[in-house]
């Protein structure tokens, strides 16, 4: 099992995402966003049955750092309700899991 998450999150859109995507990349809170444009999403929705298109995320982060990107999600979205979910990485590429781990928190600068 490694510290290593993915993160789950839709949205009414594809600039939606990118602006939250990007922010979090700025503040070091995911190593990657892979932003999914066309999704359709069927769920129930305040006593109804909703059938929806939406964009969906998958990013890349640690579970260190998942409060911090969940709260930042929900202050930038637009849903009331959004969906933030984690996901374990169970195991992976050494190398790709050493890149995600260089790409968040901290930056090298701030850690001097």
């Amino acid at each position: 099992m490694t510290d290593k998450i993915v993160v789950l999150v839709t949205a009414s859109n594809v600039r939606e995402c990118k602006r939250i995507a990007r922010r979090l990349l700025d503040e070091r809170l995911i190593a990657c966003a892979n932003v999914v444009p066309l999704v359709r999403s069927l769920y129930r929705w305040k006593g109804k049955i909703a059938d929806e298109k939406e964009c969906l995320m998958i990013l890349k982060s640690s579970r260190e750092l998942f409060p911090r990107l969940r709260a930042e999600v929900e202050k930038l979205h637009t849903y009331s309700v959004p969906e933030v979910i984690a996901l374990p990485i169970i195991d992976g590429a050494p190398n790709y899991l050493n890149w995600i781990a260089e790409s968040v928190g901290p930056s090298p600068s701030e850690s001097l």
